[in-house]
């Protein structure tokens, strides 16, 4: 009979528990303020939490890594959406991601009183599990009064699946979610245009095809729309890695424009925006230009009175080249460096900019008008002003070796070491993984 007791107290006492856990996520997941305006009866975040294991491939954004035996089937995958579709199928559709967001932005309180908005969402020919990743990461992770509808437009998609069973599919969603076919393939900006004719949203919200939103990413940017209905307004853009769909944090000191030649590039926060802040990083960066992956504007308006880049929020020419290398999986990157500086090599992001380089005519490795340069034996390699004289600006790439050789050292390039993790090394040329790069061609755009 004691045993019984003291077995009925156990399990009250994990009841109790349970309970307490459950109102905590329901009280912090979305909002501290909720009124019973709101539907609020089981938040999706919570389901989320439910619903799946999260020990599983790629939970928390963590890389999923292909075992060796099924390596040439990934790299079929690989060339029908250029990225690693293997990878992807294995990852949840609403799998976990870490919350990156600075401590001043966890503890920011927004106006109950948002407008609604409508998210956009314009594809072709995309994975099934990257497309049904994007739209889960707007239902799970924002709060259902704020989201009007999910609008897919589909730009001449040719494959089965994106058809009936994409429409079946959706129609069990939680969140009112209307596909948009385009008679012909139109291009991403006329298909957008197509979206947000059809939206009813007070705010037009443009998500890519395949992204994912993280947890309190849509408040910040409805809440400055709120403030000043003319303004334009994007997150940081994160990293979803290509290869192993591991999801890295942006940095929320760069932010995008274009140089002279209107090629787009990431460039540092400017002192006078530092100023203007008064050193809190919470609050938005003005800039002339947004990278339209993924951006907000008011529905009806179509003057802007400013751009702003937000940062309590988290979510790519012809022989252009995304340089890889294939042993540390990183990409050469211009880091927004000048000349005489050397370049650098950083987490391949797939979103151009700094890590846009053009192997010319001339054997040139060009970022913008500077050129790669090794003066001397071991480097380092320098970016200076292309001569087209050859030089010491003189490379040939190994299609077969996968090897970039520096003609007049006869030197290869090669990863890092471990004095300075953030810049490429020339070294003799041995034919290992670390001096082996692959050249992706690099479109903008749909």
């Amino acid at each position: 009979m004691r045993r019984f007791v003291y077995c009925k107290v156990v399990l009250a006492t994990s009841l109790m528990w349970v309970l307490v856990d459950v109102f905590l996520l329901l009280y912090f997941s979305e909002c501290n303020k909720c009124d019973d305006k709101k539907e609020r009866s089981l938040l999706p975040a919570l389901r989320a939490v439910i619903s799946r294991n999260q020990e599983g491939p790629g939970e928390m954004g963590k890389a999923v890594l292909i075992p060796k035996d099924d390596q040439e089937k990934m790299k079929e995958l690989f060339k029908i959406n250029q990225f690693n579709l293997m990878a992807s199928d294995l990852i949840a559709l609403n799998r976990s991601l870490p919350d990156v967001r600075l401590e001043g932005c966890k503890t920011k309180v927004y106006p109950d009183e948002l407008p609604n908005t409508s998210v956009v969402i314009v594809f072709h020919n995309e994975a099934w599990s990257t497309l049904l990743r994007t739209v889960y990461s707007v239902i799970n992770r924002s709060p259902h009064y704020l989201l009007s509808e999910v609008i897919l437009v589909d730009d001449a998609s040719e494959r089965d699946f994106l058809k009936a069973s994409l429409e079946n599919y959706v129609k069990n969603l939680e969140v009112p979610v209307k596909i948009i076919r385009m008679e012909q393939r139109s291009g991403l900006i006329r298909a957008r245009l197509r979206g947000a004719a059809a939206s009813k949203g007070q705010v037009i919200t443009f998500l890519d095809a395949h992204c994912e939103c993280t947890l309190g990413w849509l408040e910040p940017l409805l809440a400055r729309i709120r403030e000043d209905r003319k303004t334009v307004v994007c997150p940081i853009i994160d990293v979803i890695s290509d290869d192993t769909f591991e999801y890295m944090a942006g940095s929320d000191m760069t932010y995008g424009g274009f140089n002279w030649k209107l090629n787009f590039r990431w460039y540092p926060v400017p002192q006078r925006e530092m100023d203007r802040r008064k050193g809190d990083r919470t609050l938005p960066v003005r800039q002339p230009h947004i990278l339209f992956l993924v951006a907000l504007v008011m529905s009806g308006w179509m003057m802007s009175s400013g751009f702003f880049s937000f940062h309590c929020l988290h979510l790519f020419s012809p022989f252009c080249f995304q340089i890889r290398n294939v042993e540390t999986n990183q990409c050469l990157d211009n880091m927004g460096r000048k000349e005489n500086e050397k370049v650098g090599i950083f987490n391949c992001h797939g979103m151009g900019g700094n890590q846009v380089f053009s192997f010319t005519a001339d054997k040139e490795i060009r970022t913008d008008d500077l050129c790669l340069d090794v003066s001397r034996l071991n480097g380092p390699v320098i970016m200076l002003k292309c001569h087209h004289m050859r030089g010491n600006q003189l490379w040939e790439y190994d299609a077969e070796r996968l090897t970039m050789r520096h003609v007049n050292s006869n030197q290869c390039l090669d990863e890092p070491s471990e004095e300075d993790k953030m810049v490429p090394t020339m070294k003799d040329c041995n034919e290992s993984r670390s001096q082996q790069w692959l050249l992706r061609n690099m479109t903008l755009g749909a």
